[in-house]
Parts: structure tokens; C-alpha cells; sequence
């Protein structure tokens, strides 16, 4: 077993393609496809499914994706602890978060401070903020609860409860609170599966004996508001992530610390001492303090 053959294997189960795995390469695609051949005939074994001008992983395949993100990954951290003095002068950040509002001026004074690194920044849910990190598609999270466990380092960035809003023509709109009890019978519009923002909602009614059904249920706050603000029913959103909105009015739930949401600044364990994450982690701490 080769590195070369590895790092083939790598790139065409991440990209789905030899084609497109011989160009991140910068080698032809016989070169790829001839490093995979060698790689299954040595170990006799199958890697990927080839059938109708696509490839899949095949089980054995999956397995060998885990390690070989994690061989990369290494290399990748060795390669910024040898080029450390330079690895604040350049690079990429990866941050997925559940909402980017949480860490923008903790963004702001990074880029202030680094400006040769490229920061990406990709919305998803709190499920596909954990999945990211675990999959090393991402160097930070942003995710609405503090995780449990050793697997994480994190920040806490703050806490704000869960606020209702609706469409100003909306009959609830003049109301000063909301209690759990006043939603069932409501036209609810939820977010999907593996919100933590809904979750946390959903947990709060059973513990007062209450079941939610949404009536609508939409992919990320932008198609929640624009749906809400339409008049079709009534959103659930971090007080802190509340945008102002002349269509729109907040309103508070009563419902206590169950329905505060604790937002943090996330990274891998393993992955904390690299020179960009701990940068951005160190002064998310200090603006916290």
C-alpha cells in the first residue's frame, strides 16, 4: 500500500469521480484509475460500485473513507505546524454554523487581524453542524447548545431564549407573551429535522404535556421568514437571531431556561491546537470574557 494510492482513493470518494479526482490531482485519469486497480488487486478487495458512468463506495469503501480523512487531515495539521510562521499569514478557515450573527464580530476582529486567511462561512442545521466537524468538512461550528461529552472543545458565546414571530396582521401579533399552551391549534411553520431551535421547542411542550405538529415545515430561517411573514403561520427563532422586520413582530414564549438557547463555538478535540482554529477560538474567548 502506496500513499499515492491512498490519496487517489481519497480524492475520488470524496468528489464522486475519477475524472475530477485526476483533475484536483493534477494527473491524467488513467494514472487514478490504474493507483485504484493496484490498490483493489493487492488487497483483494472492491472499493467502489462502477455501474452507469457512476462511482460509489462500496461498504469496505466507507470504512477506508473514515481513516483516510483522518490520515489527511494529520498531514494537513503537520503541514501548518511546520509553516507555522507563516500560517496566519494565509490559509482557509472553514466555520458551518447555525447561524453566522453569533460570531460576527469575533469574524470581524479575525479579519482585522489576519487578513491573508480566507474564512468560508456555510449555514446548516445543529445535526449537520456536528456532522460536518466529525466529517472534517468544517473547522468550527456555531451550534445552539453546548455539547456534552469530551469530543469538543467550546466557547460559550451566549444564551437567549426562544422567541416567537408572526406577521403583524397576525391575531396573536398583539400579544405581550405567549404561553406553551396558547400554540396547539395554531398554524405552526417549523423548521426541519435536526434544528436545535425546534427541538428544544418540541421538548419543552412534552414536558408540559403538549404535542406540536407544524403545519408547514421548511429548510433554513430565510424560507421560515419570508413563509411567516407571508401570514401562513406563526415562527419559532433565538431572540438573538431575530431581524428586524417591518412585516414581522417578536414575541416572548414563557417557558423558562428550557427554552434558552446556549449557542457555542465548537472544534474537534484533536483539532484544537491547529494555528487558525485556535487563533479564531482564543478570540471568541476574549470577547466573551
Amino acid at each position: 500500500m502506496r500513499h499515492v494510492q491512498l490519496r487517489a482513493f481519497h480524492h475520488v470518494a470524496l468528489s464522486g469521480s475519477f475524472s475530477r479526482a485526476a483533475e484536483n490531482l493534477h494527473v491524467t485519469q488513467p494514472a487514478i484509475s490504474d493507483q485504484i486497480r493496484k490498490l483493489e488487486q493487492d488487497y483483494d478487495i472492491l472499493l467502489f460500485n462502477r455501474a452507469k458512468r457512476q462511482v460509489t463506495l462500496t461498504p469496505f469503501g466507507e470504512e477506508l473513507l473514515v481513516i483516510t480523512r483522518r490520515l489527511f487531515d494529520a498531514e494537513d495539521q503537520a503541514h501548518q505546524l511546520l509553516s507555522e510562521s507563516r500560517a496566519l499569514q494565509g490559509g482557509t478557515l472553514r466555520i458551518i454554523a447555525d447561524s453566522a450573527a453569533h460570531v460576527l464580530r469575533v469574524l470581524a476582529q479575525f479579519r482585522t487581524r489576519h487578513p491573508g486567511v480566507k474564512v468560508t462561512i456555510r449555514a446548516g442545521n445543529s445535526q449537520q453542524v456536528m456532522e460536518s466537524l466529525h466529517a472534517f468538512d468544517a473547522d468550527l461550528g456555531v451550534i445552539g447548545e453546548v455539547p456534552e461529552g469530551e469530543t469538543f472543545d467550546h466557547v460559550r458565546l451566549n444564551a437567549t431564549p426562544i422567541v416567537a414571530f408572526m406577521a403583524r396582521s397576525h391575531p396573536l401579533a398583539h400579544r405581550r407573551k405567549l404561553a406553551l399552551a396558547d400554540l396547539p391549534g395554531q398554524a405552526l411553520v417549523l423548521r426541519e429535522r435536526g434544528s436545535k431551535t425546534r427541538t428544544k421547542l418540541e421538548q419543552a411542550a412534552a414536558l408540559a404535556g403538549i404535542t406540536l405538529e407544524p403545519a408547514i415545515e421548511a429548510e433554513g430561517r430565510e424560507a421560515i421568514r419570508e413563509i411567516v411573514a407571508s401570514g401562513a403561520g406563526l415562527g419559532f427563532v433565538s431572540g438573538a437571531e431575530f431581524i428586524p422586520d417591518a412585516r414581522l413582530v417578536s414575541v416572548p414564549l414563557e417557558g423558562g431556561d428550557v427554552l434558552m438557547m446556549q449557542e457555542a463555538l465548537i472544534c474537534l478535540r484533536e483539532r484544537r491546537n491547529g494555528k487558525l482554529v485556535r487563533a479564531f477560538v482564543q478570540m471568541a474567548r476574549e470577547a466573551t470574557e
